[in-house]
């Protein structure tokens, strides 16, 4: 019996420690096999890019050096990955921005969504809103980009999440980070 308790806390504290590795810095898989799928290749290196906090205290989204990435194959930058969590009714969710070498949105990606209800956000037709929008863009949830029936909380979170990227990318181009990279 002590043998199956010492068992269940050694396999929790395992799986927490898992957990821990995951959101403190090191990307889940399912952001590199994402990024595999759209550039077609496992072979790319990742970059954290990293902002001064003067600049990211003035930003609407924050840029914490584990979630915004240059994304190069062969010393080529092809584009840019932002992965981040917004908030669902009462969870949150993980997604993945890819921009093109432009800085326009080339594929959005709900990686996990853990509610019961509004999961229909992650269907790629509704993504597909943000595909080719930029940072000189702004997003409106029921004006230019369509409601859900049934993710209302989750659909207006994601468009606020991607406008506030949109608008932090436009701040940083304007900058000239991406210049200097």
């Amino acid at each position: 019996m002590n043998r199956k308790i010492v068992w269940i806390v050694f396999l929790g504290c395992a799986a927490l420690l898992n957990l821990s590795f995951e959101i403190a810095g090191t990307l889940p898989k399912r952001v590199y096999k994402e990024l595999s799928k759209v550039f077609e290749t496992e072979q790319f290196d990742l970059q954290p890019i990293k902002i001064e906090s003067g600049l990211n205290a003035q930003l609407p989204q924050k840029i914490n050096g584990e979630n915004l990435y240059q994304i190069s194959i062969q010393k080529q930058t092809v584009g840019y990955a932002f992965f981040d969590q917004a908030m669902s009714k009462t969870a949150q969710f993980d997604y993945l921005v890819i921009f093109n070498k432009d800085l326009s949105v080339r594929q959005t990606k709900v990686l996990a969504y853990r509610e019961e209800y509004g999961g229909e956000i992650g269907s790629r037709r509704w993504l597909s809103q943000f595909d080719g929008k930029s940072g000189d863009e702004t997003l409106a949830y029921q004006k230019n980009i369509d409601a859900i029936s049934g993710a209302t909380i989750s659909a207006r979170s994601m468009t606020i999440a991607m406008n506030n990227l949109l608008k932090t990318i436009n701040t940083l181009k304007q900058k000239h980070i991406f210049d200097e990279l």
